[in-house]
């Protein structure tokens, strides 16, 4: 796959999904993230759970927290929209509907095609240990958005 796209072809949408749904199959990764469609019936591969493990030692430890990703009809040309199930307080995260900020993510605002589900789950989780997320308090655990 980094061969053709360094090659500039382009790979047909439906490849490169299925690339990385078998990837997350497989448990792709460092364990601390993983990804996989909601349905099995999903036969246009557009809608993914994904789930990060809090990090050690952050207000985040201890916790799963459950995504939904969607890659729309242009991905991987146009990045993921992303938004967390459970609640949780980080400066990249809508509070209102768990929405990923497209802005405060490179992986997301910096996107190319290249990039994948595993790098916007990962740098994600990175966000949790920055300083600025370090101190926020976080909703009780179980807590999920309504949308």
């Amino acid at each position: 796959m980094a061969a053709s796209a360094a090659l500039g072809c382009v790979v047909p949408r439906s490849f490169r999904l299925l690339e990385e749904l078998e990837e997350g199959q497989k448990g792709g990764g460092d364990g601390t993230v993983s990804w996989g469609l909601v349905s099995d019936e999903d036969m246009t591969l557009t809608q993914w759970n994904g789930m990060i493990i809090g990090p050690p030692k952050t207000v985040y430890d201890g916790r799963i927290y459950s995504l939904r990703i969607e890659c729309g009809s242009r991905y991987p040309e146009h990045p993921p929209h992303v938004r967390f199930v459970n609640k949780i307080n980080m400066s990249c995260v809508h509070g209102s509907n768990g929405g990923v900020d497209i802005k405060a993510l490179s992986a997301l605002c910096r996107w190319r095609n290249s990039y994948n589900i595993r790098m916007v789950l990962q740098e994600l989780r990175q966000h949790m240990m920055l300083k600025e997320n370090s101190r926020l308090s976080q909703p009780p655990e179980g807590q999920v958005y309504s949308n």
